[in-house]
């Protein structure tokens, strides 16, 4: 029998409705019977074990992540990359350490790949109780380091693709600390899903040591990627290099000032504020990056969509939207830099 997500299947949607309503407590049982119709399919599609053991265990660890994350949805946090092979002795381990206790100190949860390193700094900075560990299973370099070992916040995964969703979606700024194929592997990504808005955007600080080892790439970039056309110069907006702890939490934090969240609706980027705008700020705004708006398009104040309902706990921040032009998300950076700056000081 060909099965369809639409109700077309006859029986066996009747036998999925019955299996929901027997497991019981299923949220969002639309969903849960697409994802059963899936896995129905998938098993229909093909007999080769593997392709179907990797479809089983994507979802085992995607639903177990989502367990693990979803009491702390309401408290900001910040990943961490960087290298495994950086010593505690070493200046970038303590200058790593120090940067994690600020962010927990200030309410943050810190999101490390769970081993040592630079990853076992940003644990033992926060400390095990403001500390979540994503770790990957491998022959070598990566058990899980002694503050995290027996974590309840600990997670190890099979698979890389999941641990990096893990990373970037469950976290509100990414810090990129020296390191080796592994920690560029990481920044690149989180480069690349800012730059084509396939991740909310979010601050990505470089923290670079006394060598400039992040001035040493930021050179490269300008005088290859950018002179061969290869990036433009907005997406220089992407990312901070800087020296200083102090400094990295000031940018991770400065980017929550006025601007909430986003929202796509349709055509309108819906951007939430924590604080309203004026009409003159509005206007501002207009001037100063017409090239993020399709041509027609204004920035207006608006309430709510309908769509928006499923965030509930967001319906009463002040929102402005626009048709926003899609190859201008590193643009898009420096405007949320903008918005930031409309806030009163008594609030800085």
């Amino acid at each position: 029998m060909q099965l369809r997500f639409t109700r077309t299947n006859g029986e066996i949607d009747e036998m999925i409705d019955a299996l929901l309503a027997k497991a019981g407590g299923v949220h969002h049982p639309d969903l849960a019977r697409e994802m059963i119709i899936s896995a129905l399919k998938a098993g229909q599609d093909t007999d080769y074990l593997a392709d179907l053991k990797l479809l089983s265990n994507t979802m085992k660890e995607m639903r177990y992540t989502t367990l693990v994350f979803a009491p702390y949805r309401h408290k900001k946090k910040v990943t961490i990359f960087g290298s495994a092979r950086t010593g505690p002795e070493e200046p970038m381990y303590k200058k790593c350490v120090r940067f994690s206790r600020i962010l927990a100190d200030k309410g943050y949860m810190i999101i490390t790949g769970g081993g040592g390193g630079i990853m076992q700094a940003g644990n033992e900075g926060a400390g095990s109780e403001a500390s979540f560990a994503a770790n990957i299973r491998l022959p070598f370099e990566q058990s899980a380091n002694t503050i995290m070992l027996k974590n309840p916040r600990l997670i190890t995964y099979k698979y890389f693709f999941n641990r990096k969703v893990a990373f970037v979606k469950e976290s509100d700024a990414i810090a990129v600390f020296p390191g080796g194929f592994g920690t560029q592997d990481e920044a690149m990504e989180v480069f690349t899903l800012i730059q084509t808005g396939k991740t909310s955007p979010k601050p990505l600080v470089l923290v670079d040591d006394e060598a400039g080892y992040w001035e040493h790439w930021f050179r490269f970039v300008k005088e290859q990627l950018l002179v061969m056309g290869f990036i433009s110069a907005e997406d220089f907006s992407i990312f901070t290099i800087t020296k200083s702890c102090e400094e990295a939490v000031q940018v991770i934090e400065q980017f929550y000032t006025n601007y909430h969240s986003i929202r796509f609706v349709k055509r309108e980027l819906i951007i939430r504020l924590n604080k309203e705008i004026t009409d003159e700020q509005i206007e501002m705004l207009e001037n100063e990056f017409p090239e993020l708006r399709l041509p027609g398009s204004s920035i207006q104040r608006i309430k709510a969509r309908p769509e928006e309902a499923d965030e509930p706990d967001l319906l009463e921040l002040p929102r402005i939207a626009f048709h926003f032009h899609h190859q201008h998300y590193g643009l898009l950076m420096a405007f949320i830099g903008r918005l930031n700056t409309f806030w009163e000081p008594l609030h800085r």
